[in-house]
Order: structure tokens, then C-alpha cells, then sequence
């Protein structure tokens, strides 16, 4: 089984929606034993709030649902249960190598660096542009399926 801890600065926006795409497109590969899948935050801002609506509404608008989630904080110890943790930004990464005391193993990424034009993705919480965020996501959570299913 692959562990995929998506990762964001309050985990209400960038990796929920990363977390359920990335679900929805496993469970639409028939490969959901193959895949454990959740987000985080590498802030304490917003734990325990909901995905933010504007990105509830936009994965809405794909048929996709964010039921029951709730922002907690990524942890240290997280490190030995999962096997990648998918960055949005530079940010996040340098705040997770931080929390983790380095990255030994590599399991820490960005996600558009599993595509063809490696970046971060788009923060819509200074944008307000949530459909620039659902492209990278989509196009970053296909490539790392493609990528973790071959």
C-alpha cells in the first residue's frame, strides 16, 4: 500500500483538494486497496475547520465530495507512517524538512514536480482563482497516479 500525505499551509484548501482528487481518481482506477490517502497543514491556523467553501464548491463542481474532512497538523512521527508527503509550495516543503529534522527517505515533493512543467501550485487563498488551483491539482494528481501506479 502507498501512503501520500498531501501537504498545504492550513490543509483547507491546496491538499484537501489534492487529497480528494487523488482519491476520486484511484477510486475510478478500481485501485483504493493500493492507496491511503489524507492532507495536512503544516500551520495550527486552521485545525479543525472544514475545507474552505470556495474549494468545497470547486470539487463540487467535478462531482467530487469532501465530506467529514477536517484541517489537523501535520505531526513529526508522521514521517515513518507515510510513504510521500506532496508539497504545494516551496514553503511547504521547507516547513516539513524543518518538522522532520531533513527528509533522509526523499518522501518529500512537490506535486507539479510529478509533471512536465514542474512549479507550485496556484494558492487561492491570495488568488481567489480556485479553477487555477483545480488545473494544477488535477494535472499533478494524474501524473503522480501514472507515476506510483507503473
Amino acid at each position: 500500500m502507498i501512503k501520500i500525505l498531501f501537504v498545504c499551509h492550513g490543509n483547507i484548501c491546496r491538499s484537501p483538494m489534492a487529497e480528494f482528487v487523488m482519491k476520486d481518481l484511484v477510486e475510478k482506477a478500481g485501485l483504493e486497496e493500493k492507496f491511503h490517502i489524507a492532507s495536512a497543514a503544516t500551520s495550527a491556523e486552521e485545525i479543525g475547520n472544514p475545507v474552505y467553501p470556495p474549494a468545497r464548491r470547486k470539487l463540487a463542481e467535478h462531482g467530487i465530495s469532501c465530506a467529514g474532512h477536517v484541517a489537523r497538523q501535520l505531526r513529526r512521527e508522521d514521517y515513518e507512517d507515510w510513504d510521500l508527503f506532496i508539497g504545494m509550495d516551496e514553503a511547504n516543503l521547507r516547513n516539513m524538512r524543518r518538522l522532520f529534522g531533513g527528509d533522509p527517505a526523499g518522501k518529500c515533493s512537490l506535486l507539479l514536480s510529478h509533471t512536465n512543467r514542474p512549479g507550485e501550485v496556484a494558492d487561492p487563498w491570495y488568488t481567489g482563482d480556485f479553477e487555477a488551483t483545480w488545473q494544477d491539482v488535477e494535472e499533478g494528481c494524474q501524473a503522480l497516479l501514472s507515476e506510483c501506479s507503473s
